[in-house]
């Protein structure tokens, strides 16, 4: 018999009294003596405080015992052992007299400990049965809980505790004292050497360059303060559903800078110029300044020059770091776990050069498990899932928002002290719809603010304008404007420097490189020096030395190295150079390699109208869904172009558009960007699933041209559609979003996510939305307040660490459906009990504390639970069993520690759905699920189908789903299993493909339903 067991026959009431019997009359004082205090100086049966004698003591045992026999129940033991198991516990008790150990000992000791000792005094006779010595040794145990429950009720236990704890903490610090004074600190030197790298990783990276552009009012360089810009990451994620009811994925969206706060190993990818480079010198300030985290800013393209990458006592010095720090202080850092690894582009690296540079990695995370890992890269460079089963969470560097783009506007101005062009700037940028298109990442912005600037408010209109007008203030106007001449003793043309800095561009772009050595790029520029320039004029070392100090597009990011300011410069030279030399040919042959996209568009616009043609024909008879859409992409670029082939390439396109799948719909928003705004078909003409995924497609893009595409569909009538919808609210400024779309939109079936705080703020002017979802750790006031409880019926709290009370829901009137997912603040379920809540799901962190109060929550039909009971916790315990549940979730531990036996408190169930790794189920679990009598639905994860070997036949069940699926193995024995089944579904595992055909055999008597994975 457990001791909990025992404690519902014998009351506290009761059981207190007789032990306080036990113990001699409490006297006031620590008992600060010499000597130990002995339980024996303490029990009242011993030595000279004889107050009860043994005679007593074995019939308070005896009064005990009879106390537990008389209880309602089954018998604990035979009735002819009463008086062996008396007198057995009277000697046990007798025992405290003998043990040499005070009230604090005891205490510290704890009830378990001190039963054994009590057991090993005095041992069960002979011949007692089983029954009877787990009696002996639960009665023994709960005294002692009342026993060391009276202990630390005593007025000497508290002092005597100080005590201890005084004396224990002293001799503590005498050794510590000790230790210190006798083994010199090993840390001292990494201490005060991180007092200089921390300050100097601020100064190197506080401050952001304006591509090369001098301002003549104005510096070169800004603030990280002022010019930084917080985009937002996304990301496709998968987690554990309640049954069938949501999908298995969802988006995630939160701040770039925001992305190591839960996982130490993210993959973030950016096009070109996204802010992924300003991002790491972010991470890296902040990480300094806040002394948390040791950062280590790591460029791939300087690492991988030097051949082998380097180990962690070379980070600093691979990337020329003045600072030496002491032997071995890296490894110290990664061992404490507290680093920061910002590993810098991976797309600016030769493709030969990733698998060996993701090895690299992998192999510091695991030789220094705990650290942070950031590592960015173009979308393209490495297939999605690249590191995704190595624990990286993959991240998307989103298009920068109308919002954003006004705030990164403002802040430019600001820097560059110019506030009286702010204003039509962005008054442009509202009206010149092609103007819009151009401004989506930080790079393009701040050509566009530089731009305006120097040119006193004249833009250009097109990208290929717009790079032309930057080269022209670049490399003629800036100097010649601020009267300087010719200071280094040359003067080129603006023709000159294009020429030669095309060739150095289309070098490294033949190389597969971002980077050279300057001595190789000086070796460029001799070869082409003579056609350019009288001979002897200039000689190539000064040229070379020119154009990295005067282009304003070359730097030194190292000593004797050389690249551009950003790669979309060298892109763009280096496709004018391959137009030049007639390289038609060797562009379409690196049209795979994801580095040369920008390249070929580039390419595509300043070709002559034939040789486009000719380029775009060759792109389309590589025939493949990549070069299809680069040459759909390519139409934005090519102003003059054959009817024919422009015909050609859009009736190409169409085979891909309108996209039938996300992942259709994430190529051609990567591929086309705005471009395939104008190219989305719709609403009209469309199917459910299509309109969807063009709704999803113009989602992707995100730009503020997408808004007028979204505004086609906000009255479609399919769910999908209009969820598309809702999603999309992040990717735009909210009061606009909400007032030209989600106004509009049927709301009645419809979550409202709720992401951001200008959302929460919107959220009323919406008007009564009966579901709405709560994403990330919104204030609980805001958020309770923004609702409308006489609309609402369903609401979501998903990861909210902020939210600790439910009891403002009582104020919901109509709330029926609550879904709490990590909200670790929430313990206490007990406020909902008397609610109209019928539909309740739970999901808490394996690790956590699941909550209380759910057995008082007797209206639920449907329950979800997702995360592990306390061990030893049955069902029965936790849940209510009052409850006329008809549909039950477990999922992640949920009966891991006591199974399912006690299911049958639920006769009303009809639906059982077990989830991922819900806990091995054994036979007796499926007998009693055997035994419900309405149940006729069942759902298995993949994880569950292990256990079926023990499962009985249950012919009761009609509907079976299987997820997660990756063969037929064990469906043969599900057919055994479930005889009586009249609709199967069966769901595929990621990258398996299943068919109806394939299970016709395995269930001939049901209706077969084969799901992709969604």
């Amino acid at each position: 018999m457990e001791p909990a067991v025992l404690g519902s026959r014998l009351a506290s009431a009761l059981i207190g009294p007789l032990v306080r019997k036990l113990f001699a009359q409490d006297t006031p004082g620590a008992g600060m003596v010499d000597k130990p205090v002995r339980l024996s100086d303490l029990v009242s049966f011993r030595g000279e405080k004889r107050t009860l004698g043994e005679k007593d003591v074995r019939r308070l045992a005896a009064k005990l015992v009879a106390e537990a026999v008389a209880s309602p129940g089954e018998r604990p033991f035979p009735p002819d052992e009463e008086t062996a198991v008396t007198d057995t516990l009277a000697r046990r008790l007798l025992a405290l007299g003998d043990l040499d150990m005070d009230d604090v000992q005891a205490v510290r000791l704890g009830s378990h400990e001190l039963a054994q000792k009590l057991r090993r005094r005095a041992t069960p006779p002979d011949g007692l049965s089983a029954d009877a010595c787990v009696f002996l040794d639960s009665a023994t145990q709960w005294a002692c809980l009342h026993i060391l429950e009276f202990f630390t009720r005593r007025s000497t236990f508290v002092a005597r505790t100080l005590v201890e704890h005084s004396r224990a903490q002293s001799e503590l610090i005498a050794r510590v004292d000790e230790l210190i004074t006798r083994t010199p600190r090993p840390d001292a030197r990494d201490t005060a050497f991180e007092r200089r790298y921390l300050p100097y990783v601020v100064e190197q990276h506080n401050h952001i360059t304006i591509y090369g552009i001098d301002l003549r009012d104005s510096p070169d360089r800004w603030p990280l303060e002022v010019a930084y810009l917080s985009l937002e990451a996304t990301g496709d994620e998968e987690r554990a559903t309640s049954g069938i009811r949501s999908e298995s994925t969802f988006s995630v969206h939160l701040p770039a800078e925001e992305a190591l706060l839960d996982h130490n190993s993210v993959l973030l990818r950016g096009d070109a110029g996204s802010g992924k480079t300003t991002l790491v010198q972010w991470l890296a300030v902040t990480a300094a300044r806040n002394g948390d985290r040791v950062p280590y800013v790591l460029p791939l393209r300087t690492l991988i020059r030097a051949g082998n990458l380097p180990t962690p006592q070379r980070f600093l010095t691979a990337v020329s770091c003045p600072l030496s720090p002491p032997e071995g202080w890296a490894e110290r850092v990664l061992a404490a776990r507290r680093a920061l690894v910002l590993v810098d582009g991976l797309d600016e690296i030769p493709a030969a050069d990733r698998h060996r540079t993701r090895a690299w990695l992998l192999g510091l995370i695991h030789a220094f498990p705990g650290n942070q890992w950031l590592l960015t890269s173009r979308p393209t460079a490495v297939r999605p899932d690249w590191l995704t089963a190595d624990g990286f969470r993959e991240l998307v560097l989103a298009p920068m928002r109308r919002g954003e783009v006004t705030t990164f506007v403002r802040r430019w101005h600001t820097a560059a002290r110019a506030p009286e062009y702010l204003t039509p700037l962005l008054d442009a940028l509202r009206t010149k719809r092609d103007l819009a298109r151009l401004a989506t990442n930080p790079l393009m912005c701040g050509l566009i603010c530089a731009l305006h600037r120097e040119r006193r408010g004249y833009l250009p209109i097109s990208r290929q304008e717009l790079y032309e007008a930057a080269l022209s203030m670049l490399l003629a106007r800036r100097d010649r404007e601020r009267g300087m001449g010719a200071p280094d003793g040359i003067d080129l043309s603006q023709a000159a420097r294009s020429e030669l800095l095309r060739r150095i561009a289309y070098a490294l772009i033949l190389s597969s490189r971002t980077e050279m050595d300057q001595e190789a790029a000086q070796a460029v520029v001799e070869r082409a020096l003579p056609g350019i320039v009288p001979s002897g004029q200039h000689d190539a070392p000064g040229v070379f030395r020119h154009l990295l100090l005067r282009s304003g597009l070359l730097r030194e990011p190292a000593p004797n190295i050389v690249d551009f300011v950003h790669r979309t410069f060298q892109d763009y030279l280096g496709a004018l150079a391959a137009v030049e030399e007639g390289h038609i040919d060797v562009l379409v042959s690196r049209a795979h390699d994801p580095q040369w996209e920008d390249v070929i568009r580039m390419a595509v616009a300043h070709a002559r109208p034939h040789e486009r043609a000719d380029l775009l024909r060759k792109l389309l008879t590589l025939a493949h869904t990549r070069t299809d859409l680069l040459a759909l992409a390519c139409l934005e670029d090519a102003t003059s172009l054959d009817p024919q082939v422009r015909t050609e390439v859009e009736t190409r396109a169409a085979r891909l558009i309108p996209p039938q799948t996300k992942a259709e719909s994430r190529v051609l928003a990567a591929a086309g960007g705005p471009l395939i705004l104008e190219l989305l078909p719709g609403p009209e003409g469309l199917s459910t699933k299509e309109a969807a995924e063009v709704t999803r497609t113009a989602a992707l893009v995100g730009t503020d041209g997408a808004l007028p595409v979204l505004k086609r569909f906000r009255d479609h009538p399919d769910l999908a559609v209009r969820a598309q919808l809702v999603a999309a609210w992040s990717q735009f400024d909210a009061d606009e979003y909400a007032d030209e779309v989600l106004t509009h939109v049927e709301a009645a079936d419809l979550f409202l996510t709720v992401r951001e705080d200008a959302q929460l703020r919107t959220l009323p002017r919406l008007g009564p939305r009966a579901r709405v979802r709560f994403n990330g750790p919104h204030d609980p006031g805001p958020l309770l307040s923004a609702l409308d409880g006489e609309a609402l019926s369903h609401l979501v709290i998903y990861e909210n660490n902020r939210l600790t009370d439910l009891a403002p829901l009582r104020c919901l009137p109509r709330l029926t459906y609550l879904h709490l997912h990590r909200c670790p603040g929430i313990s206490d379920l007990s406020p909902l009990a008397g609610t109209a809540l019928d539909e309740l799901h739970l999901c808490w962190d394996r690790r956590g504390t699941p909550m209380v109060g759910l057995d008082r929550c007797t209206g639920l039909r449907h329950l979800g639970l997702d995360g592990a009971l306390p061990w030893g916790v049955t069902l029965s315990e936790f849940l209510p069993t009052a409850a006329p549940l008809e549909f039950l979730f477990l999922s992640q531990g949920a009966v891991e520690s006591r199974g399912v036996r006690d299911i049958g408190q639920w006769p009303t169930l009809r639906t059982l759905s077990f989830g991922p790794e819900p806990g091995r189920l054994w036979r007796q679990d499926w007998e009693a699920v055997a035994q419900l009598p309405r149940l006729i639905a069942l759902y298995l994860h993949r994880s569950v189908l292990e256990s079926i070997e023990d499962a009985p036949q249950l012919p009761g069940i009609e509907v079976l789903r299987v997820t997660q699926l990756e063969g037929r193995e064990q469906l043969h024995r599900l057919a055994l299993c479930f005889p009586g089944l009249r609709q199967v579904t069966l769901v595929a595992a990621p990258d398996r493909l299943l068919r109806t055909e394939w299970y016709a055999d395995v269930f001939p008597d049901a209706e077969i339903v084969v799901e992709p994975r969604s």
